[in-house]
């Protein structure tokens, strides 16, 4: 499952882990700070806090070149660019200040930590384990020419499927970052799986877009979608040579975002001839 739904709103998984984590470390805090008469919720705030900036900072730092001077880019946190570790270290030493500034907060922050640690990093090592367990769907679809087309004709490399719909917004305004990814990377097959729409309204979204993409396929029932546990649009799929599945992005992806998820990919090589 890549994402809860709740109405018209979908949360990713992975996200809704990590409130999970946050609430039982607030909850063992704020019991165990109740008895001894000091609260670490703002202590558990700031903790946060810490960790999402230095997070953001690190992975911006890191992919500066397709950042550039595009402040708004920088601060659009809604593609999802962070680098987990650095924001692990950075709560972390956020912690240790106020575990040796604070002593009254030491055993409810401690605690609240402790147990918000333990059970995040349970949560997200299940995930990691449930994502290697998923492979490429076996599904047939069509092409904006009509003729039949199976996803798993795509498996001898490493294959990213991007799930979008015309209506989209987001979907809208990341295709030219795709459709450049398309180009730059030939030993990645990009797949562009419109869900529940028609040949004739996708054929005039690329002509008034003026893109130009290759192994556009058209899912007239949304069963993509609905294989993978992901009924949240735009969802992107990262898949092996061997289709097996990688990595996951929920919400629009940046140049940056993009770039990060294509690492965890690597082109199969072709074995010699004797």
């Amino acid at each position: 499952m890549m994402s809860i739904q709740f109405g018209p709103f979908a949360i990713p998984t992975s996200l809704a882990v990590l409130y999970l984590g946050l609430l039982s470390a607030w909850l063992i805090g704020w019991i165990v700070g109740r008895k001894r008469g000091a609260s670490p919720e703002s202590a558990l705030f700031n903790i946060l806090l810490v960790a999402v900036l230095v997070a953001r900072i690190a992975f911006v730092i890191q992919y500066w070149e397709q950042y550039g001077l595009n402040l708004l880019g920088i601060i659009d946190i809604r593609d999802g660019g962070f680098l987990p570790i650095a924001g692990v270290l950075g709560g972390l030493v956020c912690a240790g200040l106020y575990l040796w500034r604070k002593a009254e907060l030491r055993i409810p922050l401690a605690s609240g930590l402790s147990v918000g640690v333990i059970i995040g990093g349970l949560g997200f090592a299940l995930l990691q384990a449930l994502l290697e367990s998923q492979k490429m769907p076996e599904l047939a679809m069509r092409d904006l020419q009509g003729q039949p087309v199976e996803l798993h004709s795509y498996l001898g490399k490493p294959t990213v499927i991007n799930l979008w719909a015309t209506w989209c917004p987001p979907c809208r305004r990341e295709m030219p970052v795709l459709a450049d990814a398309q180009k730059q990377n030939p030993d990645i097959h990009f797949v562009f799986v419109n869900q529940g729409e028609g040949q004739q309204l996708v054929q005039e979204f690329f002509a008034k877009q003026q893109l130009s993409m290759d192994n556009v396929l058209l899912d007239s029932g949304a069963r993509v979608g609905q294989s993978v546990s992901s009924l949240s649009l735009p969802t992107t799929l990262f898949y092996d040579a061997e289709g097996i599945l990688q990595n996951n992005h929920l919400g629009e992806l940046s140049q940056a975002s993009l770039k990060h998820a294509l690492r965890t990919l690597t082109p199969k090589q072709e074995k010699e001839s004797p």
